[in-house]
């Protein structure tokens, strides 16, 4: 007979595992900026993470699985990005033969390598406030 339980996936088994361990592992401090024009976000940690992930595969389809994104959400995302820049972070080649293609622009690796940059200074200007912070955290 068939249990009446439905039967989770591995996939999110192992999500779980990851959240139980991240909660017990020691905290970090994470800079998480956000660059707005109006009520939308222009330039955020997302965006970052996807074009990141972009430039490692080549594939908007490829980048969004890696990051455990849809591709419709990743396509609005890039879209979005790209009419906040005066030049495109990502050119795309639509598919053929073999598929399309997704390549980070001089703006994209630049946009990247300045957000990651301001993160990184941040956290050195900060990191004795940072300290104080975790020291006051339950444990």
């Amino acid at each position: 007979m068939a249990s009446s339980t439905p039967r989770r996936s591995a996939k999110v088994d192992a999500k779980r595992a990851g959240r139980r361990a991240a909660a017990s592992a020691a905290p970090k401090a994470r800079f998480r900026l956000r660059v707005t024009t109006g009520d939308e976000i222009a330039i955020g940690p997302g965006k970052i993470s996807l074009l990141e992930a972009i430039g490692e595969t080549g594939s908007l389809t490829a980048a969004a699985k890696r990051i455990e994104m849809s591709y419709r959400r990743a396509w609005l995302l890039l879209d979005q990005l790209n009419r906040s820049l005066k030049n495109p972070a990502v050119a795309t080649a639509t598919g053929g033969e073999h598929g399309g293609g997704s390549e980070l622009t001089d703006t994209g690796r630049k946009l990247i390598a300045l957000y990651r940059g301001i993160e990184a200074t941040a956290e050195r200007a900060c990191a004795a406030e940072i300290r104080q912070a975790i020291g006051l955290l339950a444990r």
